[in-house]
């Protein structure tokens, strides 16, 4: 190669535009000079998303401490973001993930893996995890999911059971100042308020 030639230029955004897999994740993610953001593809195009605020932050870790206990004693493993697979040029990255058993150094996961994924809802993505994942995660066959919502002071959970035609009802919603209370999938049973920032 002459000195006068180049190495062709690979951006990784533009060339893999819809081309994405778990394989080319694993390979390219994530991006060096990009700001720390949640990467999901759907049908092999890439999804970015900045981390959210504070609201959100704290709402996840006071949920890992009040579901953890539970979720153990019942068996199964709660985890903070992991790779959910839904196919082969796409996945999900849920704030947090139940697990029927727990994992061990595992970084792709499949759907058959997964409980309930559980998303704080994000105003930068607020279609997307209200009701693109729900959906994405109904037709996989994954048996529970549910939405944390903070915003002005208030919290509201809604957990999702899948009916029997594969699609998700409601199997119990609180707000703030109520009780949030369900049998499956673990035993729970808490005020939405205790998600809030002091």
């Amino acid at each position: 190669m002459s000195a006068l030639e180049h190495e062709p230029y690979f951006d990784p955004l533009v060339d893999l535009d819809g081309l994405w897999t778990v394989e080319l994740a694993a390979r390219h993610l994530p991006i060096d000079g990009m700001p720390p953001a949640r990467y999901e593809a759907v049908e092999g195009r890439l999804r970015m998303s900045p981390r959210e605020g504070s609201a959100n932050s704290w709402a996840t870790a006071q949920l890992i401490g009040l579901l953890q206990p539970s979720a153990r004693s019942a068996g199964h493993a709660l985890y903070t973001a992991l790779n959910v697979r839904t196919g082969i040029n796409g996945w999900i990255e849920p704030d947090l993930v139940l697990l029927k058993s727990p994992a061990r150094n595992q970084t792709w996961f499949e759907p058959e893996q997964v409980l309930c994924p559980i998303e704080i809802i994000s105003p930068s993505s607020h279609h997307r995890d209200r009701i693109d994942k729900p959906a994405i995660c109904a037709a996989l066959g994954i048996p529970f999911y549910l939405h944390v919502q903070v915003w002005r002071g208030e919290v509201e959970l809604e957990l999702l059971q899948l009916g029997s035609g594969g699609r998700y009802i409601t199997q119990a919603r609180a707000r703030s100042g109520e009780l949030f209370e369900t049998a499956e999938p673990f035993p729970m049973s808490f005020d939405p308020a205790e998600l809030l920032e002091p």
